[in-house]
């Protein structure tokens, strides 16, 4: 730094050669470079700042047609949520109505189903028992005509072993009586 400062310096030291010469004292010559580049910048900048001035009116017309735009755009957006949300809302009612219907035919359903099933239920218990009962009648008629069969047999080989032929003859017909009065209680 002290190089620089001596150069500036050293300068000052150099003899004036006619009118041109360097002046050493920093604020008069700052004030004179100051006043040049103002006056400069005056002459030469009117161009630019007009253009400049231009083309921030322009840029501040397109930010304010934008903004509008939006503003435009956001009341539209505020008008069509209004509308969804009253399409909700009514879509919403519509789902309940359907949730509390569905529930109450869901209900009729099971409640219909409970009752078919109780008289499937009661047709199949008096079916079984129906069957129980035939089957039981079925087993004593057999049983009967075992015990007949067997009760005749015996009698038969009875009366062979001490028969006579009178006795034999009164005998098959007091069976053929019985066997007749038998089969009409059987019918």
């Amino acid at each position: 730094m002290k190089n620089v400062t001596d150069s500036f310096v050293s300068l000052g030291y150099w003899p004036s050669a006619g009118s041109f010469g360097l002046n050493t004292d920093i604020l008069a010559t700052n004030l004179i470079n100051l006043s040049v580049v103002l006056g400069v910048l005056i002459f030469f900048g009117k161009g630019v700042l007009l253009s400049l001035s231009d083309l921030l009116d322009n840029r501040k017309q397109r930010i304010l047609s934008t903004i509008r735009n939006s503003e435009e755009l956001r009341g539209g957006a505020i008008e069509q949520l209004e509308k969804a949300r009253a399409r909700l809302r009514k879509v919403e009612m519509e789902a309940d109505e359907f949730r509390v219907n569905g529930y109450s035919e869901i209900e009729r359903e099971k409640q219909n189903l409970i009752n078919a099933t109780y008289e499937n239920l009661e047709r199949l218990e008096n079916y079984k028992n129906e069957t129980i009962h035939f089957e039981q009648q079925r087993a004593i008629n057999q049983v009967r005509q075992r015990v007949f069969q067997q009760a005749l047999q015996g009698a038969l080989g009875t009366l062979n072993s001490c028969s006579n032929s009178e006795l034999h003859l009164r005998t098959i017909s007091a069976n053929i009586g019985m066997l007749g009065a038998m089969k009409e209680i059987t019918d």
